[in-house]
């Protein structure tokens, strides 16, 4: 019996130790008072840095409503986008939360929540191309010069779709967007809603704008693998913000009012 006993304390320990282990990224931050979330403030208007110092933006605007829901304080751990899953993986953070498109390389290496948002590829172009450039396709070839963001899906699109373009990235939107504005490249792959505040803030005339997008892209926050309790957490709560309204009015704010973009003037 007392052998018995023995060995049933040791397996509820082991039970309790490996449970703990285990604690995700949601309870790690309850217990903390803090939600800690990576991202690149480059991202407009998802996530973007404000003429105060303050990172603002549509997705932010999600995860500090998480927070809230949480009961804890919302801290946005600014980290560069092509650093960002090594960031999570070493602890850096509890999650990504910075305009990251689902794909099934990234899911190899993170698991997801469920899509917050779809969005697609989009092109800037140099307004001389205007009648040249209708489609992505115009540009696949070698006379073309192609911008975008390290390590986004931009990048991967136009290595994979645009494959035959000459192509540069920049460690941010803005570098590669000015390349085109001023004629050292031909056009900038990136997501619709930066390409629609891209080209209102480089001003009228200067870049043309098709606005089609030519591929899916759910975004997503990212999490360790094997975080199942916490990807459970942040499920319910969009389906919740998806329904009491929570989410069309922080969506209109970011989409349908451009007030916020004296802010970053």
């Amino acid at each position: 019996m007392k052998k018995y006993l023995s060995r049933l304390l040791v397996g509820v320990t082991a039970l309790v130790a490996v449970t703990a282990a285990q604690a995700g990224a949601i309870d790690d931050a309850v217990k903390r008072g803090t939600l800690r979330v990576g991202m690149d403030p480059t991202y407009m208007p998802f996530q973007m840095t404000n003429k105060r110092g303050e990172i603002i933006g549509f997705e932010v605007d999600i995860l500090k409503a998480m927070a809230k829901s949480m009961g804890v304080k919302f801290e946005a751990v600014s980290t560069a986008y092509d650093g960002i899953i090594p960031a999570l993986l070493t602890d850096k953070f509890d999650m990504i939360g910075s305009g990251m498109t689902l794909t099934q390389e990234r899911n190899l290496r993170l698991n997801f929540s469920e899509p917050f948002i779809v969005v697609g590829q989009t092109l800037l172009i140099r307004k001389e191309l205007a009648g040249e450039i209708k489609s992505y396709k115009d540009l696949n070839n070698e006379k073309y010069r192609l911008t975008s963001k390290l390590g986004t899906t931009g990048e991967m699109v136009s290595k994979k779709l645009i494959g035959k373009a000459k192509y540069h990235g920049y460690d941010n939107e803005q570098e590669a967007v000015m390349d085109v504005v001023n004629g050292k490249a031909d056009a900038f792959v990136y997501d619709a809603p930066y390409n629609v505040v891209a080209v209102e803030k480089a001003g009228a005339g200067k870049l043309l704008f098709l606005e089609e997008p030519f591929t899916y892209e759910p975004l997503a926050f990212g999490l360790k693998k094997g975080d199942y309790d916490s990807i459970n957490f942040i499920n319910n709560f969009l389906h919740q913000i998806k329904h009491d309204g929570t989410y069309d009015r922080i969506h209109d704010k970011w989409f349908k009012n451009k007030d916020w973009l004296k802010e970053m003037e």
